[in-house]
């Protein structure tokens, strides 16, 4: 009986081991949009659209996409895919790097998720000379065509919820970051990863701005020409930019109201107290401008909070449903 324990041994050694393998393997894979994201990336914006369908920014929201729908070969790329922007889409996360150097074009990855037919994306892509291709992982992905040659960049369908779609490299480092559980993602802490902390989880949108990244931001000067006498505080706060570091903004729908928030991050005590008092003069300009023809908006305004805390300078505020419909309103006149 003894010759026989030794191959069993070994035999549920080895099964013990591909079970711990493909146990780990299970752990690394990712498909969290967000830990897909590059912590490299100097913006990220995550819109759920889903949660603004209903909203009443919903209609300013989905016309885009309306006119979108209405042009001709998008109109017929939706209609062969059967897909329906408004109701298949949930979330769409933009993620967007400057170029290296002056003249380079900015480097961009876009994820969606909802609800997609990929067999018919798949054949609508390939009819339009997209050419399936393998990533080193093994995700097949769409080297799309570009009508003076070459490509215009790429698009995953990674299951039948999640399409990734950016430059062939951001495709690829998406992929990659699939397989290896997200590390160099936004999730992992690194890069604009360390600042997730500053954005409710559950805003229906944010976006996290790196303005170190975007020189003309913080070399924007403050004498520009045609400046109007009383815009003294809006001056400020373009001179505070200078030291900001990182912008955060977020928006929330709650019932048929938006609140809104956005923060700006600077380590020098001095600008902090700067951009708080320009925020401040802001506000009480907007007040006298609006208490004679929308004197309703007079106490919103009020309602404005601003803080100083720590090493950021931040404003929140709610926008009600009614502020909301004059915005559409005064659109529609202008149209």
């Amino acid at each position: 009986m003894n010759r026989f324990r030794i191959p069993l041994r070994f035999a549920l050694a080895g099964l013990l081991a591909a079970a711990s393998a493909a146990e780990l393997l299970a752990v690394r894979r990712t498909e969290d949009p967000l830990a897909l994201v590059p912590a490299g990336a100097a913006t990220v914006c995550v819109i759920h659209w889903n949660e603004l369908r209903n909203s009443p920014l919903g209609p300013r929201v989905f016309t885009a996409l309306d006119e979108i729908s209405a042009d001709g070969d998008a109109a017929r790329f939706l209609q062969e895919t059967g897909l329906t922007p408004r109701e298949d889409v949930d979330t769409v996360i933009v993620a967007m790097s400057p170029g290296a150097k002056a003249g380079d074009s900015e480097d961009g990855l876009v994820l969606f998720e909802g609800r997609f037919d990929v067999h018919k994306l798949g054949s609508a892509l390939a009819a339009r000379g997209a050419s399936l291709q393998g990533s080193a992982g093994g995700d097949a992905y769409y080297r799309l065509a570009h009508k003076g040659g070459g490509s215009e960049g790429a698009v995953a369908l990674v299951n039948r919820g999640l399409i990734v779609a950016g430059s062939e490299p951001a495709v690829l480092a998406a992929l990659a970051r699939k397989e290896n559980g997200g590390s160099g993602g936004l999730t992992s802490g690194t890069g604009l990863g360390r600042s997730l902390g500053r954005i409710d989880s559950q805003a229906s949108a944010w976006a996290l701005v790196d303005v170190t990244r975007f020189p003309s931001i913080r070399g924007r000067h403050t004498d520009g020409d045609g400046a109007q006498p009383n815009d003294e505080p809006s001056r400020a706060i373009v001179g505070a930019m200078k030291s900001v570091s990182l912008i955060a903004l977020q928006a929330t729908v709650r019932g048929d109201a938006v609140e809104l928030a956005a923060t700006g991050v600077t380590a020098d005590a001095e600008n902090r107290d700067l951009l708080e008092d320009s925020l401040r003069g802001v506000l009480a300009m907007w007040r006298l401008a609006v208490q004679e023809k929308s004197p309703e908006l007079v106490s919103v305004i009020r309602r404005f909070q601003i803080d100083n805390n720590g090493d950021a300078v931040s404003i929140r505020g709610t926008l009600p449903a009614s502020f909301l419909r004059s915005l559409k309103g005064s659109r529609q006149v202008e149209k």
